[in-house]
């Protein structure tokens, strides 16, 4: 029973943590329902219907920039929180600016929540998650996004039905069938809200309260979320990798770092180069393309979500059982296969079949159980704690620079080369992305983050 509570403890933290995936998740498709809305009436063109779209993601580098300086000096806990703030404050400025500048404002406004969240809460849980349950608790990270992505579809899709209707209020008929992209928006402010609110009764990571020089205050938590016995262990390990990193004095760029440093980045940037959210921003769109109905294009969309709601699952329930290199081979393999004869179908126009919604589902599959939580969890169990923040910081800032070329650049390879040949880069940057795994990558499975610079950070 006391073991069991200690558990409950340690999820409950987690689970809170992840729910800036969640976040992160919606703000990533929510722009997918309501692109089209926005660009009929504000008449954009590609150039600035691209940038509607990457705003966010400027917003999210930036975020990612100032984050490791935050979390160092403030701490884990209010970095987070102030993201959360920033997650509301956007969710209510995105439904209601007066003129498109505003908008894109308030969506650059909440990509720097959505950049701070994506490097402080798989951090956060990889600091609270025990050894043998870290991989799945991290991709609790990546479950969220699932979950995020797929509400985002569901009420687009229930806002969209519903401006069918009839409306008898003058403001509500504005409000939910004249401009029906504000309230896709507005949703976000829930969950931002109970984001914030749950945050008030986590507490601060052990681990940077040892840096800070509060062990005591550490082991008071460890005691909080760990057995008699383990918590002190635990935190013993932690004072000892604190002294040894004050000692050496280490900086984020030594050459020791170099391999971590260049595992983490190759896999944020190729993670982006398989085209997730290519597909997850244009998913309508490239149904319609594909001479599939509107309407039914954004049910296609909700469908893509739960599929990679339950694959995610599949790597909860796999990751530390199997390994990360296992899942990342079996979900490559498949991303490259559904990619190929996506273009393929495209190339020789043979679209018009369930073959084409077959195969996205695959590669939303292969991508749910590997590259989506297996990135994550790796670029926050292979860097010391010294360096943790600012070595996640970078390659979490290269996965935001690879997700803005991709949102800035996917309507230009749809319009220019055609879909074919662009699903075939995608499919290419991935059988890269499978060598560098199998050559370069190391597992981790079942290692403490202490253990971790045994296997990665070179001896000096």
């Amino acid at each position: 029973m006391e073991q069991h509570s200690f558990s409950l403890k340690t999820q409950y933290i987690c689970i809170t943590v992840a729910i800036g995936g969640l976040l992160f998740g919606f703000d990533t498709a929510v722009i997918s329902g309501a692109i089209q809305l926005i660009k009929t009436q504000f008449s954009l063109d590609t150039a600035m219907e691209g940038w509607l779209v990457s705003s966010g993601l400027v917003g999210c580098i930036i975020g990612v920039l100032v984050t490791g300086i935050l979390s160092d000096r403030i701490g884990r806990k209010k970095t987070i929180q102030l993201a959360a703030v920033l997650f509301l404050l956007s969710a209510l400025g995105c439904t209601f600016p007066p003129n498109f500048s505003l908008l894109v404002v308030a969506r650059m406004l909440g990509g720097i929540g959505v950049g701070m969240a994506s490097v402080i809460s798989p951090m956060l849980i990889a600091e609270f998650a025990p050894a043998d349950k870290r991989g799945r608790m991290i991709a609790y990270y990546q479950l969220a996004i699932t979950v995020g992505i797929l509400l985002a579809y569901f009420s687009n899709a229930l806002l969209i039905k519903g401006a069918e209707g009839t409306f008898t209020s003058e403001g509500l008929s504005w409000f939910f069938k004249t401009e029906a992209w504000r309230p896709m928006f507005l949703v976000m402010a829930i969950p931002s809200l109970v984001f914030l609110l749950l945050l008030g009764r986590i507490p601060e990571s052990p681990r940077w309260l040892v840096t800070m020089g509060q062990p005591q205050k550490a082991l008071a938590i460890l005691q909080t979320i760990r057995m008699a016995g383990v918590a002190e262990k635990e935190f013993e390990d932690i004072s000892r990798a604190a002294t040894k990193a004050t000692a050496d004095n280490r900086s984020v760029l030594a050459a020791a770092f170099r391999l971590p440093l260049i595992i983490g980045i190759v896999l944020a940037v190729f993670q982006q180069f398989s085209g997730i959210n290519a597909i997850i921003y244009y998913g309508p769109s490239i149904f319609e393309a594909a001479g599939i109905d509107k309407n039914n294009a954004l049910l296609f969309q909700v469908i893509i979500g739960a599929v990679n709601l339950l694959f995610t699952i599949v790597a909860i329930k796999w990751v530390d059982k199997y390994g990360r290199k296992f899942l990342l081979f079996t979900g490559l393999t498949g991303i490259v296969v559904s990619l190929v004869f996506c273009g393929v179908l495209f190339y020789t126009g043979n679209t018009q079949g369930p073959l084409l919604l077959v195969l996205m589902l695959v590669y939303i599959a292969c991508f749910a159980f590997s590259l989506g939580p297996v990135t994550w969890i790796v670029i926050n169990e292979i860097f010391p704690t010294d360096i943790r923040v600012k070595a996640v910081s970078i390659c979490t800032l290269a996965l935001w620079i690879a997700v803005w070329v991709v949102g800035q650049f996917f309507p230009w390879l749809i319009e220019n080369v055609g879909p074919a040949v662009t699903f075939w880069i995608f499919a290419g940057c991935s059988l890269i992305n499978f060598v560098f795994s199998w050559k370069v990558v190391k597992e981790t499975k079942g290692k403490t983050l202490e253990e971790m610079e045994n296997v990665f950070i070179a001896p000096h």
